[in-house]
């Protein structure tokens, strides 16, 4: 594996981590995540393609700015540029999970030249209510106060308790516990400002902007996750070249309870692209 830090700006590190050879595929991970979200899935990926896995602002090992404003995802769409720049890769596919399926979508309006496929995992376009989406921002900035105030550990003690991740509780104990010291590695003060900053109330929705992805789309769901089942609907019945797949015995992150039933479905799209999936460099 190959890792470093790529300066996009404004004092910015993104932390990326580089395996394989191939085209180029670059894995966007979503809110407490980090590039270790993908460790099941990368060697299987790499053994075809040049996975590329980026830490987003305030994850990771990535930097977390003290302005909540530079973690925007719009902002994050020219940052992902300059990262595929400073590894020499021109165009690539783009596997993004919940938050950084969002950030993934921002990339495949802003910058379609750069884009062969776009795969989405548990994502929605955005909340298109604006009373919705005022509530959402006054319950994700409430958040971000107590993540900063209680400290990291309490907000994982909390988050691990949403429903959202009921399905993960069939896990082994190890896979869950792995899955905990990941998200322990997070700070307060970045998870707290990507909240600010990218939270899906703060972040506009982009729906009415889908007929603009001009790519391939796979969008992925869990069957256990009927919330954003709808959500993948709605966006292949909005992106013109668009098909789902529902992923048996999966809630929300796919990729942590059915890694195999994924990576199948990710190759299989890929290797259906016209060019054969092989000739995106």
């Amino acid at each position: 594996m190959r890792q470093h830090d790529v300066d996009v700006g404004d004092g910015l590190l993104l932390h990326v981590t580089d395996n394989g050879a191939g085209p180029p595929l670059v894995l966007l991970h979503g809110f407490t995540g980090s590039t270790e979200t993908w460790n099941p899935l990368v060697p299987h990926l790499a053994a075809v393609h040049r996975v590329i896995a980026v830490d987003l602002p305030g994850h990771g090992r990535s930097s977390a700015p003290s302005d909540p404003a530079r973690y925007a995802l719009d902002w994050f769409a020219g940052d992902l540029v300059r990262v595929l720049d400073d590894l020499s890769v021109d165009r690539v596919a783009l596997l993004g999970y919940s938050m950084g399926g969002r950030a993934a979508l921002r990339f495949a309006l802003a910058h379609v030249d750069r884009l062969a496929a776009l795969i989405l995992e548990s994502t929605s376009p955005g909340i298109p209510d604006p009373k919705l989406r005022s509530e959402r921002i006054v319950a994700d900035r409430m958040l971000a106060d107590a993540i900063e105030r209680d400290g990291i550990v309490a907000f994982v003690n909390r988050w691990e308790m949403l429903p959202l991740w009921e399905s993960q509780e069939k896990l082994a104990g190890s896979a869950r516990q792995k899955l905990r010291e990941q998200r322990l590695t997070n700070t307060a003060i970045g998870l707290a400002n990507s909240l600010r900053g990218a939270g899906a109330g703060v972040d506009q929705p982009v729906l009415d902007r889908l007929e603009g992805v001009q790519v391939p789309v796979l969008v992925v769901a869990g069957a256990l996750d009927s919330r954003y089942i709808e959500h993948g609907r709605t966006m292949v019945g909005a992106i013109p070249n668009a098909r789902m797949v529902v992923v048996p015995e999966a809630g929300h992150s796919v990729h942590v309870e059915q890694p195999e039933a994924l990576t199948e479905a990710a190759l299989s799209f890929l290797r259906g692209l016209p060019s054969g999936g092989g000739r995106w460099l």
